[in-house]
């Protein structure tokens, strides 16, 4: 848009709404427009979250099971040398 189209627009306006609703207006139209770009935002955020969820390559996770006795921690004991 150039400058006169925005001035054309601007006085359109101000004719149609009056100088008392116009601020209003407008205020609501910045509110729906940020809301618009929020969401907007929201959702890409969350697509790419999903993409990077998906794309990462899982790694498997190994769990060991505690030592059921103290041989299994310690291993098998030496006799003493006989002195």
């Amino acid at each position: 848009m150039s400058i006169p189209d925005i001035g054309i627009i601007s006085i359109l306006a101000l004719l149609l709404f009056g100088p008392d609703r116009l601020p209003g207006i407008l205020r609501q139209a910045g509110r729906i427009m940020r809301e618009v770009q929020n969401t907007s935002h929201s959702f890409v955020a969350e697509m790419e979250r999903a993409a990077d969820i998906n794309e990462r390559p899982t790694q498997p996770t190994f769990v060991e099971s505690p030592p059921e006795t103290l041989l299994e921690v310690e291993g098998p004991t030496r006799p003493d040398p006989a002195p």
